[in-house]
This record gives C-alpha cells, structure tokens and sequence, in this order.
C-alpha cells in the first residue's frame, strides 16, 4: 500500500485523466491527457490551473504583533521582512551557518501576522526551524486550505468573473477576498513567469472551486511536467535541483533577493544564518555562478550534465541542474553552475552528452520574459 500523501484535489486529478506520480511525498499529477507540450503553451496563451496543496502554508504571530514576528524571522533569511510592507509578499531563503540555501519561501505581511508558504519537500524541517529559532512566537501550520495556482494571461479575466477584486491586484500584493467558495488568500504570484495568482482555499470548498476555475473555457489543468518548463524558461531555481543546502544565494544568482538594509553598511545588516560567507560575496562575487545556458541543437542537456571548458580533455568545470526542451521558446535550455569566470553570456561551454562534448552557449536569464502585473 503506497504510504504516498493525498492533496484534496487527489479524486479530481484522476477524474480529469490524469497520470500520476510520486512527488516529495505525494501523489501529483505530472500531466493531462492534453499533454505536457500542450499544457505548457496553453499556460502562455491563456490560463492554467495547478494544483499546489502539498507546498507547506504556515502563520507565525506573536504578541508584539508584525514588528516581533518580523524580527525574529530576520535571524533566520538574509532579506527585509521588517520593510514588507501590509499587503505585500517577498521572496525569501532559509540559510545555514555555510551560507547555503535551506529552502527558499514566500512570506507575506498580512495585518499583524506573517503568512509564510514553504516547499513541499521541506516543509516539517521548516514548520520546526520557526518554532525552535522564533522564540515567543506562535507558529501555526495551515492543514485544512488546499493552495492552487492560476496562472497565464487570461488569469486576471477568469479570476475576476468569480472572485470581484482581484484585478486590482498588483504583482506581489495580497489579500483575503469574499468568494463563493468561502474567504479566498490571495496573492498575485506565480511560478511561470506569468501573470496570475496563488489562492489558499478552504479544503472542503477547494474541489468546487477548482471545478468553477475548469469551468471557464480559458483555463485548463496543467500539471507537473509543464510547471517544470515553464519556470524553468522563467529562469527560475527548483529547490534540490538548482539550488540546496551547499549552495548560496550569491552562487545561485539570488542576490537581488537581498536588499540593501540587510548587506554590509545596510542598518540591519547580517544577523542571518551564514552572513560572514554570504555578504562577503555580495561585495567580492563567489567562485562559481548560476547561468542560464542554451545547447546547440535541439537535445537538451538533462540535469547531472557535466560540464568543461574545452572540447577535449580537462577536468569538469561544473554541471547542469535543470535542463529541458522549451516549448515557448522552441529550443532546448537548461541551467547549472559554471566557474564565475566562465559565466559571462555568449562564453562556449560544452555538455558531455552520452560521451560526447557537445557545445552550449551562457546566456542571460530567463530564457522569456516574465509577463508579471507590476
């Protein structure tokens, strides 16, 4: 008997005709009978429905109110959760003590609490950092809301036919919406490098909803294999692929998610796990770099590619951590990790594919433009 756990929406998926697979623990829907390639420009061109119920949603409070959640929660990411202002989110890491990356999460200030959505894979880990490195303050996980993404163009449109407000939402805003299907969280975030929404929903009103979303003739359900390509075009890391614990946000090009008052000579610098590795590199840049990287032909570099300098001979210089065929941008893409040296757009590098080097291009991310509502 599979010891796998089930989202709410688990019936729905099977209903829909999905295939199923093990994912960090649970069983997902990894594509429709439209079919990874379909799926994936059907996000682009209009909406696409995921279902994300087995990320980790949590709200930490404490009797000070936002200032002490906020303070706390500042001793554990490099990032300003004290400027975040009510009504908006921010990207955010966990770091260790070498400077790599725990996990990475969005936190959202929402009154006077801080609502926190974390990676599947690594939500019990994170759920007990909070409570033992958050002194006085309540850390509550969220069991009984389903989380779906609605995300492409047409998100805004569908969206707002059911739920009025949320077109008035900027990229990164929040908000708690009156619904059909009970008070919705909001937030208007994604994944895929389109403009849409993440939406917290009770679990016993999460099916219906989904189904008055499924409804609308914009919208299809899209599954594991499409969220994949899609944000890997949007440049975006994966948690345990492109990034992890041996990893910092400076190596992983993340650096921009750390603002200016938590570096050195900011008024709330350091104090986060691995700040004596991380800021340095802010300032001196690290060894090795994130890039995005574009082989020639059309067969992708998978992940776990080696990568070299030269055609023939030397050692490996890094290697690939996400790697597919873009259906957006009809060319095969991948990203890994390069020395800093090496890691300037246009430089040749070259994949060992099945024995054989083949040459790929450094190029800047993200392989499309985001399509965000700013």
């Amino acid at each position: 008997m599979s010891d796998l756990k089930m989202t709410v929406l688990n019936a729905l998926h099977r209903e829909l005709g999905a295939k199923m697979v093990p994912f960090a623990g649970y069983d997902m829907p990894v594509q429709y009978p439209l079919g990874v390639m379909k799926e994936h420009l059907h996000c682009r061109a209009r909406a696409g429905l995921f279902d994300v119920s087995h990320m980790g949603q949590v709200i930490v409070r404490a009797p000070g109110g936002y200032a002490e959640v906020a303070n706390a929660m500042e001793a554990l990411v490099p990032v300003d959760v004290e400027g975040l202002h009510e009504g908006r989110q921010r990207y955010a890491m966990f770091t260790n003590d070498a400077g790599g990356i725990e996990d990475d999460l969005m936190l959202a200030h929402r009154d006077e609490e801080l609502f926190v959505v974390v990676n599947a894979g690594c939500k019990d880990a994170d759920i007990q950092r909070m409570i033992e490195l958050m002194p006085g303050c309540e850390v509550l996980p969220v069991t009984d809301r389903a989380l779906l993404a609605l995300q492409g163009p047409e998100a805004e449109t569908v969206l707002e036919a059911l739920v009025p407000g949320a077109a008035a939402m900027r990229f990164m805003d929040i908000a708690i919406l009156p619904s059909d299907w009970g008070d919705l969280w909001l937030s208007r975030s994604g994944y895929t490098g389109e403009d849409g929404y993440e939406i917290s929903v009770e679990e016993g009103r999460a099916e219906a909803f989904a189904r008055a979303l499924l409804d609308q003739d914009a919208v299809e359900p899209i599954g594991l294999g499409a969220r994949d390509s899609l944000r890997l075009e949007a440049g975006l890391c994966l948690y345990g692929h492109d990034i992890d614990a041996d990893t910092t946000p400076v190596e992983a090009n993340l650096g921009w998610a750390i603002q200016k008052v938590r570096r050195s000579g900011g008024k709330r610098k350091g104090g986060f796990p691995g700040a004596d590795i991380i800021l340095p590199q802010l300032v001196s840049g690290a060894d090795r770099r994130r890039v995005g990287l574009s082989p020639e032909g059309r067969a992708p570099m998978r992940e776990g590619t080696a990568l070299f300098a030269d055609e023939t001979g030397g050692e490996s210089i890094g290697a690939v951590t996400s790697g597919a065929f873009g259906p957006s941008i009809e060319a095969p893409m991948s990203m890994g990790y390069v020395p800093a040296d090496l890691a300037r757009p246009g430089t040749t590098v070259y994949g060992e594919v099945r024995g054989k080097r083949m040459a790929a291009t450094v190029v800047a991310l993200p392989f499309k433009p985001a399509n965000f509502k700013r």
